[in-house]
């Protein structure tokens, strides 16, 4: 399974859709998934890479870590898994 595929699995899992639903263009917001939401798809992002992900849950705003829709999520996956190769 792809990068982009297991993201969109895991953001898909988190809104409770069908990968089929979600599009590349989509924000987590279009989504349905509130910040709780967001959280528990780090954690699944981080277990499912074995990445560290730079997101402050407190000031999203600060973080490093791109959410602003699922292909800036995936290019920001994509990003960290090459840095730790």
């Amino acid at each position: 399974m792809s990068v982009k595929d297991k993201v969109i699995a895991i953001i898909a899992e988190q809104a409770v859709l069908e990968p089929s639903d979600v599009t590349e263009d989509s924000s987590l917001e279009d989504l349905g998934i509130d910040s709780m939401g967001l959280v528990e798809s780090i954690f699944a992002i981080e277990e499912a890479f074995d990445i560290s992900v730079p997101f402050n849950a407190n000031d999203p705003s600060e973080s490093d870590f791109d959410i602003s829709s699922v292909s800036a999520i995936i290019a920001a996956v994509e990003k960290l898994v090459a840095e730790q190769a």
